[in-house]
Parts: structure tokens; C-alpha cells; sequence
């Protein structure tokens, strides 16, 4: 019986310090609440400071990544041109070798 007692007693005294609490609809907002509010408010102030330059620096990496891509694919092309260039010009080469061939058979004939 006395469990009984003190545990009714304990949930009384737990309803009444959860009632003391709740404050009314057009009770002005406490020191507490104010104190919080300005704490959040710091804190988001805060945060956004700090993302700022993590955006910028996010901003400058896409900005080499692009201009990196630019680069390798400006590469890429000139490679090939290279490439290009360096076929005919072995082309060009091994005609000019034929035609002294035949030039020399042509000599070795007389």
C-alpha cells in the first residue's frame, strides 16, 4: 500500500511540475526562450559563415576540373594532329625514297 502511495504521489507531483511548465498561449515569451532564440539564431549565423568559403572552394574545384577536361581534350586533339602530320610525312618520305629507287635502277639500266 505504500508503493501504492508513493508512486500516485510521485505521478501527482509529475503532472503538476508538467502543468507549471506549460505556459499560456499570451504569455510573452521568457528569458530562457530569448536566450535560446539568440543561440539558434548565432549558430545558424554561423554555420552559413562557414559554408561560404566550403562553397567557393567547391566553385574553384569545379573550375580546374573543367578547365583540366579542357586541357586534356585540347591535348588529345593536337596528339592527333600530330599524328596526322607525322603519317603524311612519313608518306611523303617513303615516296621520295621510291622515286630515288627508281632513279637509282633507272642510272644502274644506262
Amino acid at each position: 500500500m505504500k508503493t501504492t502511495r508513493i508512486l500516485s504521489a510521485a505521478l501527482l507531483l509529475a503532472l503538476l511540475s508538467g502543468l507549471s511548465a506549460c505556459k499560456k498561449a499570451d504569455e510573452p515569451v521568457g528569458p530562457a526562450q530569448k536566450a535560446g532564440a539568440a543561440i539558434d539564431a548565432a549558430g545558424e549565423q554561423v554555420a552559413a559563415k562557414l559554408h561560404e568559403p566550403i562553397d567557393k572552394a567547391k566553385e574553384v574545384g569545379q573550375t580546374i576540373s573543367d578547365a583540366a577536361k579542357d586541357t586534356g581534350e585540347k591535348i588529345n586533339e593536337a596528339t592527333q594532329d600530330a599524328s596526322r602530320g607525322i603519317d603524311k610525312a612519313t608518306e611523303e618520305v617513303g615516296k621520295k625514297v621510291e622515286r630515288a629507287g627508281e632513279k637509282i635502277q633507272e642510272s644502274t639500266k644506262k
